[in-house]
């Protein structure tokens, strides 16, 4: 008996230090580190007392030591999930991205039940740019959270991707258990992953009102925010670093969220600390030298780009971010390159129609016409594959809006909404000259530039945007049962959630989202003292311009010949309608008279704005200010001409934009 005793007694000491050494872990690393090394002499390579060691290093700033302790143990121990998950985490804290995957995706395999995993594995798919797969690694995060027996049949659905079974278990349980905060979390994660983000932004504030220390859910509830492009994800996420200033995840959130208020500078910054410690990510260069891009730093912004390619080599994002400099010339081992991606029959969709568009335009600098069409018009076929855009719906949303907004109605609105004067609208299609424009007058002393706001249509869509179900909510039919207080609340909220874009305290500011033409109605009656703009080109000009050019979001129309027609003659019949409804008030700027007598058509335009004219105006490409659209680059030189006509060099393929047209190819200017 007492020499069992005296065998059990060092096991039950080593034990008792390895716990202590566990708990130390997370707040006391110095601490665990000790107790570590001193198992360890007891007990010279015990796994567990390794685990610790190898987890402190990394905690106290030294990786490559945590990796001289942890890789050769995953070697002695591959059915440890522990062990692959701490191996993980120090090889992307090293910025070894390939390496980390793998061993995350080791640990949840060998323990599918371990959270702290599939949150790591997450983020490294978040930098990884596979939004996708991070929001699966999510899911499962959140299901090997749940204790609760009640909430596993729910929490299984949701991590094998049935969405509507985990939905109706989840209300179901919520129905007799309206707190229950993983419950809450979980029915949001669902409708984030139905895209129903308003849904699940209402699900996660209540969620973060009963239990405002929870985590998970407030990096659900930041990543809604930002996905819907709202400001107020920033705070969310300083809460989040807060917790964890050294989370890559929260970081590179936080850099996006700020290029999307237009902090560039901080957002640069951020980006720069992330990448200083984890180099090689692509994604991360990739979206760093958007943001030195927008911020005017174009050589930093080239090589951002270059450094992504080198990393990812078939990254075709990289390759058009490059070409959508449009100032930036591809040498012959560029376009080699993008050739050799090309021809593996296994590049993904994504990476396959960027490269399309990015031949394209190499081509056309070479002067080789057919083939860059042929290039672009197979980036085109593909993008527009992977979207649901209708013609026949566009059309009709036109005509219903058109039905709506009469001069009667408006008449009897007279006096109505916000008298704010602040906003100038500049809408119409892309590629029109907006941004031209946006720059012209934001080199004035009195108008700040800020970016296209999703603001008015966010507006539309909560007073229910497209038809519904029956019984739902219609936009903008709705619109005529608003009062008069409603329509001045909707124009001050508009001016209060725009403020945050506005940082030179200027009195007046530009919103340049281009598909805000469709909501002129909606601006006249919340905003009556608002400016419109509306920019036009010739249509073969301008829809050939969308065509070949791919844009992050939106704009469904512009992937077909025949339905960027279609668009541009619904656009101008709603416009040639506005005109009637609205006599005088919307001042119209034709691209091609801009360029030809620049002077004469930018004092029209601060007459109609009623500013005094400066000279600034005139030497618009000297203003440094960040701008954010594909034009950024063309905006920050002096007008020239080349750009007027070079849909003529492609109009032996253009036959389905004509018929599209119509008439319009002559009688666009009159219309």
């Amino acid at each position: 008996m007492g020499a069992t005793g005296d065998i059990d007694a060092p096991m039950a000491s080593v034990s008792v230090a390895l716990e202590h050494a566990a708990k130390a872990l997370a707040t006391h690393p110095a601490l665990a580190r000790r107790q570590a090394e001193e198992i360890l002499k007891a007990v010279p390579g015990h796994p567990m007392a390794l685990v610790l060691l190898g987890g402190a290093l990394r905690r106290l700033g030294d990786p490559l030591a945590a990796r001289g302790v942890l890789e050769p143990l995953a070697r002695a121990q591959p059915k440890a999930a522990g062990v692959h998950y701490e191996l993980g985490v120090t090889l992307a804290t090293l910025g070894e991205p390939a390496g980390a995957l793998a061993a995350l995706r080791r640990a949840v395999a060998l323990k599918p039940d371990m959270p702290d995993a599939w949150r790591a594995l997450g983020d490294q798919l978040i930098l990884a740019g596979d939004a996708a797969g991070a929001d699966q690694a999510y899911a499962r995060h959140i299901q090997a959270s749940v204790n609760d027996p009640r909430l596993m049949e729910a929490a299984l659905a949701l991590g094998e991707d049935r969405l509507a079974v985990a939905e109706r278990l989840l209300r179901d349980h919520l129905g007799r258990h309206p707190t229950d905060v993983a419950a809450i979390r979980m029915l949001a994660e669902a409708g984030t992953r139905l895209g129903r983000y308003g849904d699940a932004e209402a699900l996660l504030a209540r969620c973060l009102e009963l239990a405002p220390s929870f985590i998970g859910a407030r990096h659900n509830y930041a990543i809604v925010l930002y996905r819907q492009q709202k400001p107020a994800a920033v705070a969310q996420i300083e809460y989040l670093l807060a917790h964890d200033p050294h989370d890559p995840g929260y970081r590179n959130l936080m850099a996006a969220a700020l290029a999307m208020i237009g902090d560039y500078a901080r957002s640069i910054e951020v980006y720069e600390g992330v990448l200083a410690e984890y180099p090689v990510q692509p994604k991360v260069w990739l979206s760093y030298g958007h943001s030195l891009k927008t911020a005017g730093r174009r050589d930093d912004a080239v090589g951002a780009y270059q450094r992504a390619i080198e990393q990812a080599p078939a990254m075709g994002e990289a390759y058009w971010s490059l070409a959508n400099l449009k100032t930036v010339p591809f040498t012959a081992d560029g376009v080699a390159a993008m050739e050799t991606q090309l021809a593996r029959p296994e590049l993904e969709a994504e990476d396959r129609f960027h490269l399309h568009y990015a031949l394209g335009k190499a081509l056309e600098d070479a002067g080789d016409y057919a083939a860059s069409f042929d290039h672009y018009a197979k980036g085109a076929a593909l993008r527009r594959r992977l979207l649901d855009y209708d013609p026949e719906q566009t059309t009709a949303q036109m005509a219903r809006t058109k039905a709506l907004f009469t001069a009667p109605f408006f008449a009897a609105r007279a006096g109505w909404g916000s008298p704010a004067p602040d906003p100038i609208f500049i809408l119409g299609l892309p590629r029109s000259g907006s941004t031209l424009i946006e720059q012209i007058l934001a080199s004035h002393s009195t108008v700040e530039g800020t970016m296209e706001l999703p603001e008015i249509a966010a507006i539309a869509r909560s007073l229910g945007h497209g038809v519904r179900k029956a019984g739902a909510a219609r936009y903008p039919e709705d619109v005529a049962d608003l009062g008069a207080d409603e329509l001045a609340a909707m124009g001050e909220r508009f001016i209060a959630r725009t403020r945050i874009h506005r940082k030179l305290g200027r009195p007046l500011f530009i919103d340049k989202m281009p598909n805000n033409f469709h909501h002129i109605g909606l601006i006249q009656l919340i905003l009556p003292g608002a400016k419109i703009i509306d920019a036009r080109r010739h249509p073969m000009g301008a829809c050939f311009s969308a065509f070949k050019q791919h844009f992050a979001r939106g704009h469904g129309f512009s992937y077909d010949l025949t339905d960027v027609g279609l668009y541009y003659r619904d656009y101008v019949a709603l416009m040639a309608h506005f005109d009637t409804a609205l006599p005088g008030r919307i001042h119209r700027v034709i691209y091609e008279d801009m360029v030809e007598d620049t002077e004469g058509e930018v004092r029209r335009l601060l007459d109609y704005c009623g500013l005094p004219f400066e000279e600034a105006c005139l030497r618009f490409y000297e203003n440094d200010r960040a701008v954010r659209t594909a034009s950024s680059e063309q905006v920050r030189r002096p007008i020239f001409r080349e750009g007027l006509d070079q849909w003529r060099r492609y109009e032996p393929w253009l036959e389905p934009l004509k018929e599209a047209l119509g008439p319009l190819v002559e009688t666009w200017r009159e219309a």
